[in-house]
C-alpha cells in the first residue's frame, strides 16, 4: 500500500511541532506570539509616523493613551473588513470616503482637526 501526500505530510506518529506535546497549547502560543508581534509593529509604525511631524514624546503619549472605545472600533471594523469581500469592499469604500472628505476640506481646517483629535488622545487627564 502506498503513502498518501498527507501521511508523508504529518511526520511520523505522535510528532506535533511546537514547545508543547499538546496541539491545542501550540495553537494557543502561535496565537499568542503573532498577536503580540502585530501589536508591537502596529504602534511602532504609529508612533514612527506621527513622531516625524509631532515629535517622539506626543506621539508616545498619543499612540499609549488610546482610549478603549477607539481600540475596539479599530478592531471591529478590521474583523468585519477580513471577513469577507463585501466587508473589505465596504470599509475600503468608507475609508476612501473619508480620505476624500478630508482631501476635500481646506488643508488648514484637517490639519485643525487632526491635531485637535491628537491633542485630546495625548493628554491623559483629558481621558474619561
Amino acid at each position: 500500500m502506498t503513502d498518501t501526500v498527507s501521511d508523508k505530510l504529518a511526520g511520523a506518529p505522535g510528532d506535533v511541532p511546537g514547545p508543547s506535546t499538546n496541539p491545542a497549547t501550540n495553537l494557543l502560543l502561535a496565537d499568542i506570539v503573532i498577536r503580540v508581534i502585530g501589536r508591537i509593529t502596529r504602534q511602532t509604525v504609529e508612533k514612527a509616523m506621527l513622531g516625524k511631524r509631532y515629535g517622539s514624546a506626543f506621539a508616545r503619549e498619543a499612540i499609549d493613551n488610546k482610549s478603549i472605545m477607539h481600540s475596539l472600533a479599530a478592531y471591529g471594523v478590521t474583523k468585519f473588513a477580513t471577513k469577507s469581500v463585501p466587508g473589505a469592499m465596504i470599509v475600503g469604500s468608507v475609508a476612501a470616503g473619508k480620505l476624500l472628505f478630508d482631501r476635500g476640506r481646506s488643508r488648514r481646517a484637517a490639519r485643525k482637526a487632526g491635531e485637535a483629535f491628537l491633542s485630546k488622545q495625548a493628554d491623559p487627564d483629558s481621558m474619561v
